[in-house]
């Protein structure tokens, strides 16, 4: 498979924004898919991985089987926040001052039909840590196992290639985290951090535990790129997960929100989401985004 954004599958960049946009009201839908043309035009899939959600292929006439609104999980014993959006970019870049650019570029091009609900700025802590000093990432999958994780294949043209993202900001109450004795912050994540190796005797509520893609039925397996954010006062990390469905990260965050069987993930203790969203990321047809879908070309 070669249709795919190439950045899905590439390790986190030193430097990225993620954005989310809402259409503007009184935009045309003319206007609509000729910024969309515009945008897929810029999408190289690489140092730019670009997201549609539900609101802009309904002002667009279309439907992508599988897109839909994150609703939360129904039972969940804690908050679970849903933040839809039009449409989700992804900037990725080795250095700040080449992100600041990229950005003031594409921003004009999207003004005509979006206007910014949110702009997150990140960053690689680490060799590819959390904030909270624990290793992220640890059991994605890798080459063949990632390709078929992350992507749709074996459907039509257009379809093949694409993926599905979550996306939830999640904001760290480090006062909490440092609370904790050291022994109770690896159970809380089912991992020591010294070593970030497993803990055969954690508790069921550890984070590990909650979330080991294997464990479930059909097997859940998803391919985190999450990256640490901070503004101000205040960080976390910026959660992105990209599956050939939405399924691995339903079935994942019903058993972290206790909904499944009332065991709350120890996560909770010192974090929280504050955002959650869905989005279809087209894949690549000539060096830019396949819009056949939609029909745009």
């Amino acid at each position: 498979m070669s249709l795919y954004q190439k950045g899905i599958l590439q390790p986190i960049p030193a430097h990225a924004i993620y954005l989310s946009l809402n259409l503007k009201a009184a935009a045309e839908v003319a206007t609509v898919q000729q910024v969309v043309r515009d945008l897929a035009a810029l999408t190289d899939g690489d140092t730019l991985v670009t997201g549609l959600g539900t609101s802009l292929l309904r002002a667009l006439g279309k439907n992508i089987e599988g897109l839909k609104e994150f609703q939360g999980v129904e039972g969940s014993r804690i908050r679970l926040p849903a933040t839809p959006a039009a449409l989700f970019c992804w900037l990725r870049q080795g250095e700040r001052g080449a992100l600041v650019h990229q950005l003031r570029q594409l921003l004009p091009v999207l003004a005509p039909a979006f206007e910014l609900q949110q702009q997150v700025d990140t960053f690689k802590y680490q060799e590819g840590r959390d904030l909270s000093g624990y290793e992220d990432g640890t059991e994605n999958p890798e080459q063949d196992a990632a390709l078929a994780a992350a992507f749709v294949d074996g459907t039509t043209a257009g379809l093949d290639g694409s993926s599905f993202v979550a996306v939830q900001q999640w904001l760290h109450r480090f006062e909490r985290f440092d609370a904790m004795p050291g022994d109770e912050q690896d159970n809380a994540i089912g991992r020591r951090k010294s070593d970030n190796e497993e803990l055969e005797d954690a508790p069921e509520s550890a984070h590990v535990k909650r979330t080991a893609q294997e464990n479930f039925t059909p097997e859940a397996f998803m391919l985190r790129r999450s990256m640490p954010w901070s503004a101000q006062d205040k960080a976390g990390l910026f959660f992105v997960a990209f599956a050939n469905s939405f399924t691995p990260f339903e079935v994942q965050l019903r058993r972290m929100s206790g909904a499944e069987d009332g065991i709350v993930d120890a996560l909770f203790q010192f974090t929280q989401p504050q955002t959650g969203s869905y989005f279809w990321c087209p894949p690549m047809l000539n060096g830019k985004l396949d819009l056949r879908q939609l029909g745009i070309v």
